[in-house]
């Protein structure tokens, strides 16, 4: 099975992408990791992401695809994708590649989070400026304040996690991922399940729908 979670920044996906790749044996991909290591590692690439996202801007298609088809070129097992595709022709490149392998997304689920929830929920969010854990001061806080529980390091504030770029994020979002809701719906595979709920309810929700619509 290979699926897509949707949503805007901050709906939960790579939380309900760790809980589902473990349940249903799948291989979670998220260009957010892949670049935030990029990033770490201050190689062109990742000095080249970060000048997009700080600016609260997409990456651009060509360079996430490319990204993208390496990662997966040796990997046979079924596909999660966490924040990826974010614009139609990321999505039809990502069904062309798809296509070349004889195989196909199954499912699109799109998490549905009202925005100031989304706002509240990233302001709040904090990265291990070493190791790179993220921790949230409201559902998931540090043990100690202002440091990382796995390695001791600072925590920091992200750029792309003040509320000012959170909202450009979201206007992003709008004007440039929006449409992959109905790029899927005319396909037939797109699901929106209600987010903002307790992790594990709106996995057992995605759960089900997959259940009653994947073959």
């Amino acid at each position: 099975m290979n699926l897509v979670l949707l949503g805007y920044p901050g709906s939960g996906k790579g939380t309900q992408a760790k809980i589902l790749s473990g349940k249903f044996s799948l291989f979670h991909i998220s260009t957010g990791d892949i670049f935030r290591e990029a990033i770490a590692a201050k190689t062109q690439i990742g000095v080249e992401v970060s000048g997009y996202l700080s600016a609260g801007r997409l990456v651009p298609d060509k360079l996430v695809l490319e990204v993208i088809k390496t990662r997966l070129a040796k990997e046979t097992r079924g596909l999660l994708f966490d924040g990826f595709p974010r614009t139609v022709d990321q999505a039809q490149g990502l069904d062309d590649y798809f296509a070349s392998r004889g195989q196909c997304i199954d499912a699109v689920v799109f998490l549905d989070v009202d925005e100031e929830s989304v706002v509240g929920r990233l302001g709040s969010r904090r990265t291990c400026s070493k190791c790179l854990k993220i921790y949230n001061l409201l559902t998931s806080p540090p043990a100690k304040e202002g440091l990382c529980d796995s390695c001791g390091a600072k925590l920091m504030l992200r750029e792309d996690d003040n509320p000012d770029v959170i909202r450009r994020r979201i206007g992003v979002y709008k004007d440039q991922t929006e449409p992959l809701a109905a790029y899927y719906k005319g396909l037939g595979n797109f699901y929106p399940v209600k987010g903002g709920q307790d992790p594990e309810i709106v996995a057992a929700e995605i759960a089900a729908v997959l259940k009653n619509n994947v073959k």
